[in-house]
């Protein structure tokens, strides 16, 4: 410590944790709704895995089981990935991403407070780029909770019957498959979406934003990166939509598809891999928002949050030496 004052925060990790838990909980009743029950197997899958795999790094590094074991974080790791992932994925494919996660990711870098890069998007980056087939492999709306289990410990999985394209895939897939002559408006009416975004994907957005918003009112997070986020991305979808709306989807759509409330609220707050200052952190989210919006209209992946977030994490000493705020009690530029 060089300079002060310094503020404490009155709540523990655990604290913080189980808070951020408790937001997920209302976009994962609308994904249960909406897409069945297999989610919930994911995320005992995750957890499980992720309090294994910590058990074990933390007994290697000679640290407390009790303590670290009990702080949450890795269950909040768990169930980003879990979420994130297909919920009809092989049982293998969420325990090895959630291993590469707590064991890659967050403690070959030190543990918690010390990874550089948000630990879900380095597992969910590993997956898609390793497991692609896999990872595209979404619930058709009519599968029940036993055929969901069924498929996730190891059942037959004939793709055409049992999976449906996601409304960011299909919009892709859409778009260069009709060429030229390809229109939005056109790909919009197949049953991947509904009225604003993808068909029920609506409400489990709506679910992350009710989470996040009780985020904010307990200050678990600041305004500054979620609304550089959703804004950044609304900005960036109008402006290519008012330009050709033929070839590029309107602001609502990706807003209320895809992973971006999940990311503005409880991807891109992580504390550690993100940036600190606040105006470094309207940079850190709004660049991810823009280079997620990149990959999803010009990249081959259907939505590139999470390369984005990678890509920013990087950034993040720079960013952060950059939008240092002055020394309290000091002038600008002053040592």
């Amino acid at each position: 410590m060089t300079h002060s004052p310094y503020l404490r925060e009155s709540r523990s990790v655990r604290q913080i944790m189980l808070q951020v838990l408790l937001a997920l909980l209302p976009g994962i009743v609308a994904y249960v709704w909406q897409f069945g029950a297999g989610v919930l197997i994911q995320l005992l899958l995750a957890s499980t895995a992720a309090l294994a795999a910590e058990a074990v790094m933390l007994r290697l590094r000679r640290k407390p089981l009790g303590l670290y074991l009990g702080d949450l974080s890795a269950i909040v790791t768990a169930w980003l990935i879990a979420l994130s992932l297909p919920p009809i994925g092989p049982w293998w494919m969420v325990v090895l991403a959630t291993l590469c996660a707590i064991v890659v990711a967050k403690h070959l870098y030190g543990g918690l407070g010390q990874n550089p890069f948000n630990p879900a998007m380095v597992a969910f980056c590993v997956m898609i780029v390793a497991f692609p087939a896999q990872m595209s492999q979404w619930p058709d709306a009519g599968l029940d909770f036993g055929q969901q289990l069924e498929l996730i410990l190891g059942g037959e999985r004939a793709l055409d019957a049992i999976t449906a394209a996601t409304p960011l895939d299909a919009l892709r897939t859409g778009l260069r498959a009709g060429g030229a002559d390809a229109h939005v408006a056109e790909v919009l009416q197949g049953p991947a979406f509904g009225a604003i975004g993808g068909q029920g994907w609506e409400w489990v957005v709506a679910g992350f934003a009710i989470g996040g918003l009780y985020l904010l009112w307990q200050r678990i997070i600041s305004w500054h990166l979620p609304a550089a986020f959703l804004l950044t991305m609304a900005l960036t979808a109008t402006l290519l939509w008012g330009m050709h709306p033929e070839r590029f989807a309107s602001p609502l759509l990706h807003l209320a598809t895809g992973g971006t409330m999940l990311a503005a609220f409880f991807i891109v707050t992580d504390p550690v891999s993100g940036s600190t200052t606040p105006k470094g952190k309207l940079v850190f989210a709004g660049g991810a928002a823009f280079i997620a919006y990149m990959i999803r209209s010009f990249g081959n992946y259907p939505d590139g949050i999470a390369f984005a977030v990678l890509l920013m994490n990087i950034c993040v000493p720079l960013i952060d030496m950059y939008t240092q705020p002055p020394v309290f009690g000091h002038k600008r530029g002053s040592s």
